[in-house]
């Protein structure tokens, strides 16, 4: 698989094969798209020195968030004001730094291991640089990999290694499946039997081996906790959500749709902000939403915003047959607060959003609770952490996420979402329940299989039976760290080979 040998040759492949990558994604949901992708990459990055491979991977990377990010144009431009210009511009800002971690990725490929085709360093790179974008600067944990294998035979690795291990499982395949087209065009004879044999054994273990984990039993069902839930979608349009002529009507919109809820169903859920107040000007509201579910033994769980002093969170709070309120840690950058505000805040007006000075809530806060019932609470943003939520999840009911996905518009990014939060229900072993603004509201089951969904961009209620399970996958009670630990000795073992 020859490379063009022109730089502005391979930049411009590496891109294209950069912006292949996400297509594997909802919503287009075409796994084979990453593999053919990462086959691509490290054709290009053959034979080059570490600097120009940097901006090979630079390259790709601004083709990969150029494609799955590309959401955040229509969060800028519709909801942050920002013409279609500035919003560009913005936004490639956005992808062209993302991308510096694919430059880094590259560089580190190439100049401390060189040899891109090595079976096992180019998938352990690959997750270490996955878990250090999900961390740095807060994180950006979208698009890894592992999401596009919810419904194939790899979905059986999640409850033992979560998405990241999917995420090496997928890449590695790739690596193998290159070196296999390397061994058949070295020559015109016949590549060489025992390796020949040894990778499609690999590949084969790689995908059969869930198979087989699919069938094991990690959480069991406690019927007699089972819950019936409701989610109210209520699609009030996100110009006029926080605007006070039209507050009211928005409320009496949410108290309309849930009216004949209270009496079949033991939660009803609204989504983020659905009470766009502070909870201590929420009182009317709260007292009247309060009254309707203790009259039938039921719960109201809402999002909402909370003042504490001077900080004001962004919170998700239960009331009726239950009190208890969790306030949310994982904020979106330049959504709901500016990093290094002090530098940037004068150049991004922009960014002056109605929850752009949020204050993220303290770690360790307990579950929401409901009656007997204590569910793992996340609030938008907070669902794409594999390891943030698995915390919660593992002594959990079941896991409630509310978002606002309004801020996507008609984009990848509200597609992408649910299949992060379905990727959460599977891992964990847990049900999971999502309300949102305009779509899409869901009920996940313990495998992640969608049971029910609302349409977007329609008002919509959604009642279903979730049921409990106890006990903890393998994710849930070592997260992310056996793979990444696993990358590194890869790492370190193949540089103490070259000494």
């Amino acid at each position: 698989m020859p490379a063009p040998d022109s730089k502005p040759g391979r930049a411009l492949l590496a891109m294209l094969a950069g912006g292949l990558a996400p297509l594997s994604l909802s919503p287009l949901d075409f796994w084979p798209a990453a593999i053919l992708s990462i086959m691509a990459f490290m054709a290009l990055l053959q034979n080059t020195s570490p600097r120009h491979g940097s901006f090979i991977g630079w390259a790709y990377g601004c083709g990969f968030f150029g494609v799955g990010a590309s959401w955040v144009y229509v969060s800028i431009h519709v909801y942050g004001d920002a013409g279609p210009l500035l919003a560009g511009l913005l936004t490639l800002l956005f992808v062209m730094g993302l991308a510096l971690f694919f430059s880094l990725q590259a560089w580190v490929l190439q100049h401390f291991f060189s040899q891109t085709t090595s079976l096992w360093v180019f998938p352990a790179v690959w997750v270490i640089f996955e878990g250090f974008r999900g961390w740095v600067l807060t994180g950006f944990p979208w698009l890894y990999l592992g999401y596009a294998h919810l419904d194939t035979p790899l979905a059986g690795w999640a409850p033992v290694f979560g998405v990241m291990g999917i995420s090496f499982v997928v890449v590695l395949s790739a690596v193998i499946l290159y070196r296999l087209l390397l061994l058949f065009n070295a020559s015109s004879k016949a590549p060489y039997a025992p390796t020949l044999i040894a990778s499609i054994t690999l590949l084969a273990g790689l995908w059969l081996v869930p198979l087989l984990l699919n069938s094991i039993v990690w959480v069991k069902e406690v019927p007699e906790k089972s819950s019936t839930v409701a989610l109210v979608q209520a699609n009030i349009a996100q110009e006029i959500k926080f605007d006070r002529a039209h507050l009211q009507a928005g409320l009496d919109r949410y108290a309309a749709l849930s009216a004949p809820l209270w009496a079949t169903n033991q939660i009803v859920l609204w989504p983020e902000t659905a009470i766009p107040l502070l909870y201590q000007q929420a009182g009317e509201i709260l007292q009247s939403m309060s009254r309707q579910a203790n009259i039938h033994h039921s719960a109201l769980i809402s999002g909402i915003l909370f003042r504490d002093g001077q900080l004001i969170h962004n919170s998700i709070i239960s009331i009726g047959k239950g009190e208890s309120i969790y306030h949310k840690q994982k904020l979106v950058p330049f959504g709901e607060y500016v990093p290094l505000a002090g530098i940037v805040e004068n150049l991004l007006q922009i960014f002056d959003l109605p929850m752009s000075s949020l204050s993220p809530g303290p770690a360790g806060q307990p579950l929401l609770k409901v009656g007997e019932l204590g569910l793992a609470p996340f609030i938008c943003y907070e669902v794409v952490y594999p390891d943030f939520v698995r915390k919660a999840a593992a002594t959990s009911d079941f896991l409630v996420t509310i978002s606002n996905d309004t801020w996507f518009g008609n984009s990848l990014g509200p597609l992408q979402h649910l299949q992060m939060a379905a990727m959460r229900a599977l891992e964990n072993g847990r049900y999971l329940v999502r309300a949102t603004n305009n779509g899409v509201s869901a009920i996940i089951d313990e495998k992640g299989h969608i049971l029910a969904r609302t349409p977007q961009f329609q008002e919509a209620v959604l009642s279903a039976r979730v049921k409990v399970f106890a006990g903890t996958t393998p994710f849930s009670r070592w997260g992310s760290t056996p793979v990444l630990i696993f990358s590194f000795l890869i790492l370190v073992f193949q540089r103490l080979r070259r000494l």
